[in-house]
């Protein structure tokens, strides 16, 4: 008898697609590039109004629009990607991946408006450099900060705060109904 966690065991094979398992998938994947694109338009068009010919027009100097361009785009994309994705996983589930439940598709979709909250905020704090750079270095900056401003919220251990358990459960699950 070996102490080995069972790698020498061969695995199941998975079973094979369907052809209209592919077709659902391709139309999944259809779907969820298709909410990201429109959600990017989407904000940068809602962002757009509000400081071009609304409250926020004083507040943002022309050379810091392209931030906001950005910050627009990384909203839209990230919510729009997120969304159908926990929605999916709400009705599409199986014995290594259970479904979503809708406490934690809630919080899921939370976490997500939040940090679009905090993307809103960091393009408009990015904007303002436009006052002191001209607007092509305002947006490689833009493109940087924006593009990383998520590296922080990935460094908090969300576990100790309660909200990144779901992950470990889910995980945990999977290798129990493996052992078993």
């Amino acid at each position: 008898m070996s102490a080995e966690s069972g790698a020498g065991r061969p695995k199941a094979p998975r079973p094979r697609r369907s052809a209209a398992g592919n077709v659902a998938f391709g139309v999944g994947v259809l779907l969820v590039l298709a909410t990201a694109t429109l959600g990017a338009y989407a904000v940068v068009a809602l962002l757009g109004q509000a400081v071009d010919s609304g409250p926020l027009s004083s507040a943002v100097p022309e050379e810091g629009h392209n931030a906001l361009i950005v910050g627009g785009i990384a909203i839209g994309g990230l919510t729009g990607l997120m969304l159908p994705l926990i929605f999916f996983g709400m009705v599409r589930g199986n014995e290594h991946t259970p479904r979503v439940g809708p406490v934690s598709a809630a919080r899921k979709v939370l976490a997500v408006l939040v940090f679009d909250v905090v993307l809103t905020v960091v393009s408009f704090v990015v904007a303002q450099l436009g006052w002191l750079l001209p607007a092509q270095i305002t947006t490689v900056v833009a493109v940087f900060v924006i593009g990383f401003s998520w590296m922080p919220l990935a460094m908090v251990p969300w576990e100790r705060f309660g909200l990144g358990e779901g992950f470990g459960k889910l995980r945990g699950s999977s290798a129990s109904h493996q052992a078993q």
